[in-house]
């Protein structure tokens, strides 16, 4: 992994991450709950020491200011002075403000440990030595502070090399999702930081062993035990025994886990017991529920995949059937120039067509294009019409087709049929005829009218008794593509056919 790519892999996720900073401040906030429920541990100490205990003034404020503190340094320099050491961004200016941050954080460290450890100076022969104590444990404190965040960014830099290869770890271990490894990291990140918060021995391991318990219970009956289950007459029953046994089986390991940290037997297992019966109350049924939805989703997304597979073949059915259509009216309109005309305007009607080609072999089949190429594409084909009833006076062609220069973009092939059918069906060489088009956009709405005149098919026509598919075809991609963001207006007379679309690009 080269230098560049290291520092995107450390330092963007820094940026974009938010998980991390609501993990700090959860903690910080379980901190101040603890400091309001639980006594002051250092209450004996001045008694013993023949001081007067205040409790506000010897534990509460000065702890309250401690984890605020604490705090407020963990995003300086996780989200500020970190990211710029690592991208290497004003060196010299992020050293001095560790070097500030560290004096001051010191002094203030000091100045609290002046009230919570009032009892010392009871034990030195005068205050400047007491004083020198403290404020020498404070700087010698906050120094293990700094080591303790580096340690911390170790884990978390870790963790993003696991999340950022979760793909290959899964390939190898079923249950160790991308989900399960993030779970993992925050729970490391908690706590590590419940042990700098110093909120407490138990409650420091009651978190950790409830949490990961839950969270290994979790990728167990999710990925093992669940399924396992299913395949039973009754699986929730099933369920629940497949995880008593279990959590029986983890009672005692657990309670000498838990023995080796606190150093109290009783306590050990009662934080196990405990721990017992949490798994049971509360991760045991939401792994349940999370399963069925889980299953539930799997399904539904199974039934949509099915669904847009057959509207995709739907839509390509009515694509391929549009092209031979236009190939038939195209035809049909050189071979009438060609009887007319020499070979200019025919020369000239090819060359329109090849455009057209172009754009239905390499743009057609895309499920989008931009507005302009759709209204290029327009624009050629009335163009190609016009070749043909240009000499005619009874015929009049009208087109106010706006020019589009934002990138405003639509389904290809989607307007041609209306004009193909007006053209189709409201010209006659022999008779008065006429056709209006217009388009224009207004911010995100396309307007698109089409106007023309009917005339009754001869009896000779091999097409009378036949209707287009082009019509039926854009009505058909328009409920797929455009459910609810077109509106299709179409009336017709014996003598007028007329058609507006507004569409929601």
């Amino acid at each position: 992994m080269n230098d560049l790519t290291m520092k995107s892999f450390i330092a963007e996720p820094l940026q974009r991450n938010k998980v991390e900073f609501w993990a700090a401040t959860t903690i910080f906030v379980f901190a101040l709950f603890s400091l309001i429920t639980a006594d002051s541990p250092n209450e004996h100490l001045f008694r013993d020491a023949g001081y007067e205990f205040h409790y506000y003034e010897n534990y509460f404020w000065p702890q309250l200011l401690r984890y605020s503190l604490l705090y407020m340094a963990f995003l300086l320099f996780n989200f500020k002075i970190l990211p710029r050491f690592i991208s290497k961004q004003k060196i010299w200016l992020n050293i001095f403000l560790t070097l500030i941050s560290f004096v001051v954080l010191s002094l203030f460290i000091g100045i609290i440990d002046t009230y919570t450890k009032g009892y010392l100076f009871n034990r030195f022969d005068s205050e400047d030595e007491t004083y020198s104590y403290i404020f020498q444990n404070s700087f010698r404190h906050t120094l293990w502070l700094l080591l303790m965040f580096g340690f911390y960014s170790a884990i978390k830099f870790t963790g993003l090399y696991l999340l950022s290869n979760s793909t290959i770890i899964q390939a190898k271990y079923r249950m160790v999702t991308r989900d399960a490894l993030t779970a993992f990291v925050f729970w490391m990140v908690s706590v590590f930081l419940l042990l700098i918060m110093d909120v407490g021995e138990e409650i420091t391991v009651v978190w950790a062993v409830f949490s990961l318990s839950a969270l290994l219970l979790y990728c167990i009956s999710f990925y093992t035990l669940i399924p396992k289950a299913l395949t039973t007459k009754n699986p929730l029953r099933s369920y629940v025994l497949r995880v008593l046994l279990l959590l029986a089986l983890s009672f005692l390991p657990i309670a000498f886990i838990i023995m080796m940290v606190i150093y109290h037997e009783d306590a050990a297992f009662g934080i196990s017991f405990f721990n017992l019966l949490f798994q049971l109350a509360v991760t045991v049924p939401v792994t349940w529920v999370l399963f069925k939805r889980h299953a539930k989703g799997n399904e539904e997304v199974y039934v949509l995949k099915k669904e847009l597979g057959r509207s995709n073949a739907n839509l390509d059915f009515l694509r391929s059937q549009i092209n031979p259509h236009f190939l038939f009216n195209a035809l049909n309109t050189l071979y009438g120039t060609a009887l007319q005309e020499n070979s200019e305007r025919t020369a000239q009607g090819i060359q329109m067509l090849g455009d057209m080609m172009r754009f239905m072999l390499h743009e057609n089949h895309q499920p989008r294009i931009l507005l302009s190429r759709e209204v290029e594409y327009m624009r050629n084909y009335i163009d190609l019409q016009l070749l043909r009833t240009s000499m005619s006076p009874d015929i009049v062609i009208e087109t106010r087709i706006e020019d589009v220069l934002a990138e405003k973009y639509i389904a290809p092939m989607l307007l041609i049929p209306f004009v193909e059918n007006a053209f189709k069906h409201g010209i006659s060489l022999k008779e008065r005829s006429w056709i209006r088009i217009s388009l224009h956009t207004d911010q995100s709405k396309l307007y698109f009218d089409v106007y023309n005149s009917r005339h009754p098919k001869l009896e000779q026509d091999p097409e009378k008794d036949k209707s287009g598919i082009g019509l039926s075809n854009v009505k058909q991609r328009l409920d797929l593509l455009y459910q609810s963001k077109h509106e299709l207006i179409i009336r017709e007379t014996p003598e007028e056919y007329f058609v507006h679309l507004t569409l929601e690009l």
